[in-house]
């Protein structure tokens, strides 16, 4: 298979499982194809043509010949230098061959516009009764912090060395992101367990939850009572990073008792927590693992592709 053509397959499986319309996300390529044609010199040349296909920033292929032919991937959360070396050391010596690094967190380009990702909660806020402009309005505002917050970071460090390294190197968030809300949001929703305990025992259950569990990473319960009513339970595991501090207010009011979230921040923790909404941790790292082995799992119904599990990924098929 193609360098290009995974890449391809990543991003149609992820609109495929996105909480977006098609229409949605057409007339978000559409916006992008409109930005570019109304741009002109130093700016035309250095847009990212990407965007005019592919709706996820923070995917794509980071170096390598799209052509070239991948039979064997490593594969990992966080995939940067250290990692890159581990697999030309491991070509060098024979140990194995990787033709790819796949790499779960952004990258490169790939991070430093991976905020542009965060325009998705909106359509998973709406969702659950939270109205689009209330979600534009709040999610406006934290990309601007998500933003300003990468934009210092050393953003090609990784990249620089694979190409040094001559290895191909990609990342796959948002489409891996997808496929973990999507699971979890139909297991909850067919389910309905009653008590917080019931819904943290579901995760527990899951492979890559209960390896995350024997690690000390795994599913717990952070704001509530085992013996409390879950209610209407929201899986919040996509669309880049943490959405508005703000958000739980609105959440509570449209009727959400529990949310289902890889990590929550101090700050959003102590809104979430005055707002008296229950929050289960599923676990980030388990979390972005089972989303990858999703996809990992269509990927190889198209094509047997050895697949070298690296940096706190395991692989488990389905």
């Amino acid at each position: 298979m193609k360098l290009i053509d995974i890449y391809k397959f990543a991003v149609k499986k992820g609109m495929g499982k996105d909480p977006r319309s098609k229409a949605e996300i057409k007339r978000e390529l559409n916006e992008a194809k409109k930005e570019f044609r109304k741009l002109k010199g130093a700016d035309k040349k250095a847009f990212d043509r990407d965007r005019l296909v592919n709706p996820y920033a923070d995917t794509r292929i980071l170096y390598g010949d799209p052509r070239k032919d991948i039979k064997s991937i490593m594969v990992g959360i966080d995939m940067e230098g250290p990692e890159i070396i581990v697999a030309d050391r491991m070509n060098e010596r024979g140990i194995e061959h990787v033709d790819l690094v796949m790499a779960h967190h952004p990258e490169g380009a790939a991070w430093a516009r991976f905020y542009d990702v965060m325009h998705l909660q909106v359509a998973m806020l709406n969702r659950f009764g939270i109205p689009r402009e209330v979600g534009e309005r709040l999610m406006k505002d934290r990309m601007g912090e998500v933003e300003r917050a990468v934009a210092p970071a050393n953003h090609l460090r990784s990249v620089d060395i694979a190409r040094l390294m001559d290895i191909p190197y990609m990342c796959v968030h948002t489409p891996a992101d997808n496929h973990v809300a999507s699971y979890l949001q139909n297991i909850f929703d067919k389910a309905k367990p009653k008590k917080l305990s019931q819904a943290v025992m579901m995760l527990k259950n899951i492979p890559e939850y209960f390896d995350g569990l024997k690690k000390n990473a795994g599913p717990r319960l952070l704001i509530g009572e085992p013996k409390r009513d879950a209610g209407r339970i929201f899986v919040d595991m996509t669309g880049g990073t943490e959405g508005s501090k703000k958000i739980f207010s609105r959440l509570s009011q449209a009727g959400v008792g529990t949310i289902v979230a890889m990590h929550l921040s101090e700050e959003h923790f102590k809104n979430a927590k005055d707002e008296r909404i229950n929050v289960i941790i599923a676990g980030h790292i388990a979390s972005d693992t089972l989303g990858l082995n999703l996809l990992l799992d269509e990927l190889e119904k198209v094509e047997k592709i050895k697949i070298i599990p690296c940096s706190g990924f395991i692989r488990i098929r389905r």
